[in-house]
């Protein structure tokens, strides 16, 4: 099982990137039970928003190979974002307790992991991943302050997932320093 579900994701990386939700479109606000550090809290997109802008991307299972890859990057990338004013979210349909493991193992207590059982959350951001449903695809989004989507990117390949958003984050913010 373990096995065609990795060639299921190694044939899903070759397609192209692209996400359903657009630049431009208001970001879905929701609350969930998140965990960091293996602390359990009620997180708020909404309130995340009043600290600065949001990277929020969805993977499709804790402890699997290419989700633990993109939980290292993002956590060794914790402190840009932070420059940034930027806070980092991750979201799975795994049950908050695999996510307090998760969350200090994996995201090496940097940032918050969030349960969304009921796919509520991937299914408004449209991060269903078409082939396992079960699943979320990887899509990360990149969040402004006032709600609205600066930046979409889907790819099963972990690799750029950090790079691109912190890209986006960059250029963002050289627009706001603009005249």
């Amino acid at each position: 099982m373990i096995k065609r579900f990795a060639a299921i994701l190694a044939a899903l990386a070759c397609l192209p990137a692209s996400a359903a939700l657009k630049v431009g479109d208001q970001a879905p606000d929701f609350t969930t039970e998140a965990s960091l550090g293996g602390k359990v809290f009620r997180y708020s997109l909404s309130a995340a928003l009043k600290d600065g802008p949001t990277v929020l991307y969805f993977y499709p299972a804790a402890f699997t190979k290419g989700c633990t890859i993109e939980a290292h990057d993002f956590a060794d990338a914790v402190d840009d974002y932070k420059a940034l004013g930027a806070t980092v979210i991750g979201v799975s349909h795994d049950s908050i307790e695999t996510l307090n493991k998760f969350s200090v193992s994996e995201c090496r207590s940097k940032f918050a992991v969030a349960a969304d059982i009921d796919q509520r959350i991937m299914k408004s951001y449209d991060a269903i991943l078409a082939v396992k449903p079960e699943y979320a695809s990887r899509t990360s989004y990149v969040i402004a302050p006032d709600g609205k989507i600066i930046y979409t990117y889907t790819d099963m390949n972990p690799d750029q997932h950090v790079a691109n958003t912190m890209a986006a984050l960059r250029q963002w913010s050289a627009e706001k320093k603009r005249p």
